[in-house]
């Protein structure tokens, strides 16, 4: 009982009052560490061009850890393998249902893992495709077709998958996209800076809508 009450109190001062973001750091063997210039970069760009306060330095926050109910949005990265536990399964549905918002960017072969990985977190629910008009592609950023293309890998077209709690969107997958190297230092993928302008105002997108919904 004590337990659920202290959760209850960290939920209500987080998503009153906080405006901070963590990285999930999870098993398996995948480098969730990845693009570690990625998320103070975008932290950045929110905090200047849309009037954020968050913490300039994302945290690590591990799956099973109650830590995770302190951030009203938490962002997962990698290429490979992810494995949760069934604590760390049901923390993340807890954390979730209770008003959080994951967003996981798939980094490159992160697809098969995490889509097997999501059905101990919601055996009932399923990964469904956003459509180009969802207001997350035009929360605060206009992208009328959708899930911008940041990085090529294997010619296929970005996509955005979305799990629902009822009618709100709890968690973000996008996929073939590679927004997180878009968000990189520049000198780090040499993208052009309308192609990094495009991944920063898609994830500004993200940020706003996680804090608003």
């Amino acid at each position: 009982m004590k337990l659920y009450l202290s959760i209850f109190s960290s939920l209500f001062s987080l998503f009153v009052f906080s405006q901070d973001l963590a990285i999930l750091k999870y098993k398996g063997g995948g480098d969730w560490y990845g693009n570690p210039t990625a998320l103070p970069n975008l932290i950045n760009y929110c905090n200047t061009n849309l009037r954020t306060k968050i913490n300039p330095k994302p945290e690590t926050v591990e799956t099973g850890s109650t830590d995770i109910f302190q951030y009203p949005l938490l962002h997962m990265t990698g290429h490979g393998n992810v494995f949760f536990s069934d604590t760390d399964a049901e923390n993340l549905r807890n954390y979730l249902m209770s008003g959080g918002f994951l967003h996981i960017d798939d980094n490159y072969g992160m697809q098969p893992y995490i889509t097997k990985e999501l059905k101990k977190v919601f055996p009932d629910k399923d990964l469904v495709e956003l459509p180009n008009n969802h207001p997350i592609f035009n929360y605060a950023f206009k992208f009328p077709n959708g899930l911008p293309k940041i990085h090529e890998h294997d010619g296929k077209r970005p996509q955005a998958f979305g799990i629902f709690n009822e009618d709100r969107l709890i968690l973000l997958f996008t996929y073939e996209s590679d927004l997180g190297d878009g968000w990189e230092d520049p000198e780090v993928h040499n993208d052009p800076a309308e192609v990094r302008e495009k991944a920063l105002k898609m994830g500004g997108n993200i940020i706003k809508y996680a804090f608003e919904n």
